[in-house]
């Protein structure tokens, strides 16, 4: 029986208790959000794997973690479990999401426009550490883009 808690945050505890559950069915977990959408509350698990996401996927991780969150109870409010893809345009949040991606073409959303009014840039993700992520742009050069600056960060196909 998983012991019933109330924690802060419960993206933490709901990926401690889905990570095995989907490692278990050959998926892997690549983000949990906890959201609030008009009047309703969302519960997102995003799930990944190599091959690809299906509809069976994600039926299969609902069902599976279905009944172990309602064992943990990590949220003290009605809400609405949804399991998806984080889709071919991913957001890459998690510093394995950008080794993972190294080399693919992103586009970075600035929380300002810069001083040159660009709010986006696009090129290939060469390089990445805890403050910054560098692009390389098409004609070779480097650009260090500063992680406090960004708002978003997708591949883009």
């Amino acid at each position: 029986m998983i012991k019933q808690v109330k924690v802060k945050n419960i993206s933490e505890a709901v990926y401690s208790l889905a990570e095995p559950i989907a490692q278990e069915i050959g998926l892997e977990i690549w983000d949990i959000r906890f959201v609030k959408e008009g009047p309703n509350k969302y519960l997102r698990i995003f799930i990944d794997s190599d091959s690809g996401i299906t509809i069976d996927d994600c039926e299969k991780m609902s069902k599976a973690i279905s009944n172990p969150l309602d064992e943990l109870d990590p949220i003290s409010c009605s809400y609405i479990l949804e399991v998806c893809s984080p889709g071919i345009e991913r957001e890459l949040i998690k510093d394995k999401h950008f080794q993972k991606y190294i080399g693919s073409e992103i586009k970075i959303k600035f929380i300002r426009p810069k001083e040159n009014d660009e709010k986006e840039i696009t090129g290939e993700l060469y390089n990445f550490d805890k403050d910054f992520i560098t692009i390389k742009n098409s004609d070779g050069s480097l650009t260090n883009e500063n992680r406090k600056n960004i708002s978003h960060v997708n591949l883009t196909y």
